[in-house]
């Protein structure tokens, strides 16, 4: 081959090279112009999407399986929040119900499925599923808290130390605390801030719980890499329980002719020991005595109460079952509102309370906190020892 036929042959293959550029650009021209303003499995969305399709069609025991309430207290949350999440439609397109809204809220913190496998079953967008939710929850956070979970008046206190007395033996007792850790995915230029002792991400869930695994108080946010105590020491109801601000009852004696005692909360050993909190006595000191022994099992049987609450939580809401992708805002929103979901469903003002319907025995999904040595004042150590004296000498 000479010099003329290699030239002509480089030629070819430019002019070739050129052409398939220039089929190139325009097929993709054509294909961004042509591209469909909404995708199709979404234009299907009032014919197959999975509102139109199961909604409707689930009797009632199935309805609940699948939405963690009945029907009846659907429509009835629905009455309460229509006004915040209906929208308007457009010009070019009609906007989601807001039956189906709700729907699609339950129906993610009833599964914790990805917005994304969300939008696929309800025929939306995943940014539209997020969106959904958040506003739902915001929703339903704002009309449920104040009925379901508002500060207790000092004489409403006194009932839920009362219910305390009566169904664990325990009195003069406001309430179980605990916190768990709420797993959640790395937050951007976070460092290891959310990242706790058990080596995985998480904010933390500290809660207040009454004798019937009902939450009166909960503070969701903290760090994962905190201790239940510094959780606690920097919570709004650590603060407020430190400066009296929490409407609690005036001393009650725990027998007819003893001592006025203060009413407590209580705690495991990741709590410090406060004249308003009563912690165990460490297994150190509890080595062949008894005293000691029956306090630790008093408390300990009536702070359960936390621990099924939190149950009871995670079994109807598998939300919390994998960690949150999503941003700590909204992370946020979801855990407060569906702890105000569990009282209202654990209520009697609702037509039936479904905690029945979930398997409470499962494995627990939120992990305790760590344990933190916090020095206690010596009238601290004076309530406890009237406790443990009343337990030791009560019939």
């Amino acid at each position: 081959m000479n010099i003329i036929d290699e030239e002509s042959s480089d030629d070819e293959y430019v002019t070739h090279r050129k052409r398939r550029l220039i089929l190139t650009y325009y097929y993709y021209i054509r294909k961004r112009h042509s591209r469909p303003w909404i995708c199709q499995h979404i234009e299907s969305r009032h014919a197959s999407g999975e509102f139109r399709t199961l909604f409707y069609e689930l009797d009632d025991e199935h309805f609940q399986l699948y939405y963690r309430v009945t029907r009846v207290q659907f429509y009835d949350l629905l009455s309460l929040i229509i006004g915040d999440i209906t929208k308007q439609d457009t010009n070019y397109r009609k906007a989601i119900t807001p039956e189906e809204r709700l729907a699609i809220c339950l129906r993610f913190l009833a599964t914790g499925d990805s917005f994304r496998t969300i939008g696929y079953n309800y025929r939306v967008g995943n940014n539209t599923v997020s969106l959904i939710v958040k506003d739902v929850c915001n929703a339903l956070w704002i009309h449920l808290q104040p009925i379901y979970m508002k500060l207790p008046t000092e004489s409403e206190w006194e009932v839920i130390a009362e219910d305390f007395n009566d169904k664990w033996q325990f009195p003069n007792c406001l309430g179980a605390v605990d916190g768990k850790h709420i797993s959640i995915k790395c937050p951007p230029q976070s460092g290891s801030n959310y990242f706790n002792y058990k080596k995985f991400y998480s904010v933390v869930l500290l809660a207040v719980v009454d004798a019937h695994k009902r939450f009166i108080i909960i503070d969701v946010g903290s760090m994962g890499r905190f201790s239940d105590g510094g959780i606690f020491a920097d919570s709004a109801f650590g603060h407020k329980l430190q400066n009296g601000q929490l409407n609690l009852p005036n001393h009650k004696p725990l027998t007819p002719d003893g001592d006025p005692t203060p009413f407590v909360f209580i705690g495991d050993q990741a709590f410090p020991l406060q004249k308003h909190f009563m912690r165990p006595y460490p297994r150190s000191t509890c080595l062949d005595n008894r005293a000691k022994n029956t306090f630790n099992y008093r408390l300990s049987r009536a702070r359960n109460v936390v621990e099924n609450a939190f149950g009871i939580l995670t079994a109807r809401f598998r939300v919390f079952r994998r960690p949150f992708e999503c941003q700590l805002e909204l992370v946020d929103v979801i855990t407060k509102t569906t702890c105000v979901l569990h009282n209202y469903l654990m209520s009697s003002r609702t037509t039936t309370s479904n905690a029945n319907t979930v398997n409470i025995e499962e494995q627990q999904t939120l992990r305790s906190v760590q344990y933190d040595n916090l020095r206690a004042t010596r009238e601290a150590f004076r309530v406890r020892e009237l406790f443990c004296n009343y337990f030791n000498n009560v019939n």
